[in-house]
């Protein structure tokens, strides 16, 4: 009885038996299942309530972006150990050794375009000041890029030369960058455009080719509402090789003018009307106290010029209409105060010989001034 149960048992219990190597590789199998399961409850919950614990939530995003590729990678290990510890043939293994070798690629490549596609990549997107339609742009092209990386390294796993794969993508991308030279002219625009921001949706522009308000910026072009309430698109690969000059950054406006006044006018009227005119504009609330020059300039073909710069405080436009008009009755009247006038462009023209006014008066023998 004894020496039946010992047969038994060294049956049982015998390595090569497949029953018993199928039951431990259904064992070792379901124990990763459990391990996915813990993590997923436990160790994946304790370091998620870790980061909550941190002044960023970049640390909890990036652990969103790795939570499905970490679980299926322990079912991958799992399932590969399983397999590894049946007594199948070796050209068998060495497939599933590449089968396996080829997931893992596959989900660390989903991580990762988890990564730059997800949460994290736009919190990291908003703290460099990253426009959207570049992160947009850079997030897909990293996904391409992750994607072709994975294609190339699977193959090579599974002996393929990808040399001449390469060198073909390299050809066909030459092809396609020599037919759309054009276009990606305009993206690589849009590109410098976003990293220098000379302009931002809402500013008030003025180029070679157009002014206005800029609207819309996309990675090709960029849409500028003109003053006409026309839409211009206007290619970024123009802009980027433009001045752009940008009203909306202006610190404060500038007012820049000649006054003439009538030659009768005085030494001391005019003397008289520069201080006051300085007074006014140094004592004005919206005018910036910076630089303001008012001068007796120099004399002119018809009037005495007073140089008049300034600048004011607000940069809108119909604010600074509204300053400019006031500033501008206020000198109307210390000009009528001091008894100034106004002069208007004016030429005196002296005839030397009579002139034959056909009207059949005598003409005076002098020379006659006409203005």
């Amino acid at each position: 009885m004894v020496e039946a149960l010992t047969t038994s048992w060294g049956f049982i219990v015998d390595q090569d038996n497949i029953w018993w190597q199928i039951l431990i590789a259904a064992l070792i199998f379901l124990f990763f299942l459990f391990l996915r399961g813990l993590f997923t409850r436990v160790i994946f919950s304790m370091i998620l309530r870790f980061t909550h614990r941190t002044q960023t939530d970049l640390d909890r995003a990036v652990l969103m972006a790795f939570e499905g590729p970490v679980k299926s990678l322990i079912l991958a290990i799992g399932f590969y150990l399983a397999l590894h510890y049946l007594p199948l043939p070796p050209g068998l293994m060495v497939f599933i050794s590449n089968l396996f070798r080829s997931a893992v690629i596959i989900i660390i490549a989903w991580g990762f375009y988890n990564l730059v596609g997800g949460e994290a990549y736009d919190q990291v997107s908003e703290k460099v000041n990253l426009d959207y339609s570049l992160a947009l742009f850079a997030s897909k092209a990293l996904r391409v890029i992750i994607i072709s990386l994975a294609v190339v390294i699977i193959a090579q796993e599974w002996g393929y030369d990808v040399s001449g794969l390469v060198a073909g993508l390299g050809l066909g991308g030459l092809a396609i960058s020599l037919a759309a030279k054009d276009a990606l002219a305009n993206v690589f625009g849009g590109i410098v455009i976003v990293l220098d921001r000379p302009f931002a949706v809402g500013d008030w522009i003025l180029t070679p080719s157009v002014e206005g308000t800029v609207e819309e910026m996309s990675l090709r072009s960029s849409r500028v509402r003109t003053f006409a309430n026309a839409l211009v698109t206007v290619p970024n690969a123009v802009l980027a090789n433009e001045a752009v000059t940008n009203w909306t950054r202006m610190q404060k406006r500038r007012v820049s003018f000649h006054l003439g006044v009538t030659y009768t006018t005085s030494r001391q009227k005019l003397q008289n009307c520069v201080d006051r005119i300085k007074d006014l504009l140094e004592n004005h609330p919206e005018v910036h106290p910076d630089l303001i020059m008012v001068r007796f300039e120099h004399f002119g073909s018809s009037s005495l010029d007073i140089f008049i710069y300034f600048f004011t405080h607000t940069k809108v436009w119909t604010e600074f209409l509204a300053v400019r008009e006031e500033i501008n009755f206020k000198i109307m009247e210390i000009l009528e105060d001091e008894g100034v006038s106004v002069a208007f462009p004016s030429r005196s023209i002296y005839f030397e010989n009579k002139l034959d006014t056909g009207t059949g008066f005598p003409e005076n023998d002098n020379q006659q001034p006409q203005s």
